[in-house]
């Protein structure tokens, strides 16, 4: 992980600066305010701004209740039960901007979350860092067989060698010849056009502003189990910022969302026969033979 000299001279410069304000801050949140939080290899995520708090939420769902309900909850049960019900608005008055350097090939993942505000670097205007991902030899693995998108068996010994090396030279290939195409005693080249040879594996940078209900969204779904391993480490950094700025809802985040479990109608229904004494099977269920796995894995039972 590193900052540019420039953005070292802007840390400096941030830290040392105070600010006297009437609106509500963190002491928690502001104790990590502008510093990289280490992310795989080379990445980091670091929060350079954020507006509310826990106390925001609750403000804002009490103007919709009305002045007569104010003290129907505390700020713990109401956030509680607004996450609970799956509201959201009360949510998206506070937002965050986070500073982030992730590799090309999870960024492009990343973006089809398009609920946040993007800014990202732009090798048409700067000449790329030479920096890039490497994956530690545990997070090397096959395709896997029963998924698409996932990984299988992780691989060891000479085949894990090899594919090391072969990232490795690769990605230092091609940024000689990025440099070489930039060489204005060379060829030259636009920025726009040399940047176009390099692997996916190289960093890039944004800044990415959203609101603490979509921020949610996106953590449920990239610290999920099934997520990509490399997306998922930049969110469970976030996951960690998240307990650091709104405690109570980071609680009932972990309650009801990243720890809670879906169940269809039908699979609801199969689970009341279970609690009644049937015996229910998977041929007796009504459930497809992936959604009866689903709910046997949801109940921890490893046999039908």
């Amino acid at each position: 992980m590193s900052l540019t000299s420039d953005q070292q001279h802007e840390l400096k410069e941030l830290t040392s600066q105070k600010f006297s304000t009437k609106r509500p801050t963190v002491p928690a949140l502001e104790e990590i305010l502008y510093e990289p939080l280490k992310v795989l290899d080379h990445g980091f995520v670091r929060v350079v701004d954020y507006m509310g708090d826990d106390a925001a939420i609750v403000q804002a769902a009490r103007v919709s209740y009305g002045k007569g309900t104010k003290k129907v909850n505390e700020d713990r049960g109401l956030i509680r039960y607004l996450m609970r019900h799956w509201h959201s608005t009360p949510f998206e008055m506070c937002e965050i901007k986070f500073h982030i350097k992730v590799p090309i090939f999870i960024a492009r993942q990343w973006i089809r979350h398009r609920t946040a505000n993007v800014n990202e670097y732009s090798a048409r205007y700067s000449v790329m860092d030479k920096e890039f991902y490497i994956p530690a030899a545990e997070n090397l693995a096959v395709q896997s067989a029963s998924n698409r998108q996932g990984r299988g068996e992780v691989l060891t010994g000479k085949d894990a060698e090899r594919v090391l090396k072969l990232l490795k030279e690769d990605a230092e290939q091609v940024y000689d010849h990025y440099e070489e195409m930039l060489n204005p005693e060379g060829t030259a080249l636009a920025r726009e056009l040399a940047r176009m040879n390099l692997t996916l594996n190289y960093y890039t940078q944004w800044y990415w502003k959203i609101d603490l209900h979509n921020l949610m969204h996106f953590l449920r779904l990239r610290a999920d189990g099934h997520a990509q391993y490399e997306i998922r480490e930049y969110a469970n950094v976030m996951i960690d910022v998240l307990k650091k700025w709104v405690p109570i809802t980071h609680e009932s985040f972990l309650d009801y969302r990243q720890n809670a479990q879906n169940l269809s109608a039908q699979a609801f229904t199969v689970i009341k026969r279970m609690i009644a004494g049937e015996k229910v099977t998977e041929e007796s269920s009504g459930l497809t033979k992936r959604e009866w796995a689903e709910l046997q894995a949801t109940l921890g039972e490893t046999d039908a």
